[in-house]
């Protein structure tokens, strides 16, 4: 068996294997974006404010193909984030801070193991370690400094990164006004939601989520639809037509 960067049986790919994870990721992920104080990073080439739909798949192709990759695949692909990076820092004539990309790395394994909990079950704590350790060596990769060394240690930093990482800022509201543009009324009120069911408690905090959970009693019939494979009928209706093929892609292995 080829070696990969993810092993086969890891529970990093049954998470990243499944669209309905990645999207609860990404819509946490969305939050902490535009909250995060580095977001004026995400700003300067304009395809995030643009197009925020767009910027996700894109960052979920790049995801699930170093996840699903053989090893020496999987590293050109981080290879090629860090380069696209530098291409930013040299347009923009600045670094992007250390920082920003922990914090980025942080989130990832947060919404991962937030999401699947969420939607499928608790997982040990040898499966969260094991997530862990699988965002550590892209992180190391990508030569970033100051990781944590094990998973007890990022949930401190994790903790700290919330605390000194996030603000609401103009940047911020004006993120979710695209947001809403692109979503649509209905759908935007749904990402919300998933916002504040996924997030810590601090991010929903800072967005005004409120406390009022009424997505969670459709989160119950929407895994009743799963067990029937009716979960299609649901999120076609949720998500907007245009992105409907690309999700259906996710429940599948990337080829590599």
């Amino acid at each position: 068996m080829a070696a990969y960067f993810v092993h086969p049986n890891s529970i990093v790919r049954k998470i990243w294997g499944k669209a309905d994870t990645i999207l609860f990721i990404f819509a946490g992920a969305s939050a902490e974006f535009a909250l995060n104080k580095s977001v004026d990073w995400l700003y300067f080439t304009g395809r995030l404010p643009s197009d925020p739909l767009g910027r996700l798949f894109s960052t979920v192709g790049y995801s699930r193909q170093i996840l699903f990759s053989a090893y020496d695949a999987a590293l050109r692909s981080i290879d090629q984030i860090t380069a696209i990076h530098k291409d930013v820092e040299a347009g923009r004539g600045a670094r992007i801070p250390d920082q920003a990309y922990l914090d980025v790395l942080y989130l990832l394994i947060d919404y991962s193991i937030r999401s699947y909990e969420l939607l499928e079950r608790k997982l040990t704590e040898a499966e969260k370690e094991e997530i862990f350790e699988v965002f550590y060596r892209l992180g190391q990769r990508m030569e970033l400094k100051d990781l944590p060394q094990n998973y007890a240690d990022w949930c401190i930093r994790r903790q700290q990164q919330l605390d000194i990482s996030l603000c609401n800022s103009n940047l911020t509201q004006d993120l979710y006004v695209q947001y809403k543009k692109q979503l649509g009324a209905i759908r935007y009120l749904l990402l919300k939601q998933v916002q504040l069911l996924v997030g810590p408690g601090r991010v929903s905090a800072l967005l005004a989520l409120g406390n009022i959970r009424w997505l969670l009693p459709v989160l119950y019939v929407y895994k009743l639809f799963r067990l029937f494979r009716l979960q299609d009928v649901l999120k076609n209706a949720i998500l907007p037509p245009a992105y409907v093929k690309q999700v259906k892609e996710m429940d599948t292995a990337p080829q590599c």
